[in-house]
């Protein structure tokens, strides 16, 4: 059993298909960071269950790092979220066209072949406290089905958060 639920994990590492950009404040010592805390007033645009899932995966992943959750943090979290329509790009032209003698003329048409996905662009920032300041800050985009099931959608967000902070903390 515990074979399948990493062969099953793997292929959700594989096909998560995200895409994440980094960036980071080149002057941060990363190795000041020990314990962090979520902003107390996220808006981050997830569903109350999929912030949940986010969170869940989120402290695990941290807690794995060496990372404690703590009252008082050397830094917040902050996740913000957004879903867009992400156009297929495929089209079949069609045209029509003539000249001679000096005249010519065309039309064009491109018919979208397919159909639009549905894409979810998710950041985090790592706040310093003190500072108040970002120092971290990671931006994912991959496809989002918003019909998945409950089991889906959490070893999505796991298979998401372990890309996210394969990246934290950085290689300066």
């Amino acid at each position: 059993m515990k074979t399948l639920k990493l062969l099953v994990l793997s292929l959700v590492l594989v096909s998560c298909g995200a895409t994440v950009n980094y960036d980071y404040d080149k002057k941060t010592d990363f190795t000041k960071y020990k314990t962090y805390n979520y902003f107390s007033d996220i808006k981050s645009g997830l569903s109350e269950l999929d912030m949940k899932r986010l969170l869940n995966e989120l402290d695990a992943a941290m807690q794995a790092r060496g990372f404690q959750k703590s009252d008082d943090p050397d830094f917040y979290i902050d996740i913000k979220s957004s879903e867009y329509q992400n156009n297929n790009g495929s089209n079949v032209g069609v045209g029509v066209g003539g000249g001679g003698r000096n005249v010519g003329g065309g039309i064009s048409i491109g018919l979208p072949i397919g159909s639009s996905k549905l894409s979810r662009q998710i950041i985090l920032d790592f706040v310093d406290k003190d500072r108040e300041s970002l120092f971290w800050q990671a931006v994912s985009e991959s496809s989002y089905n918003p019909n998945a099931t409950p089991e889906k959608r959490e070893a999505n967000f796991k298979a998401l958060v372990e890309k996210i902070l394969s990246k934290y903390p950085p290689k300066q």
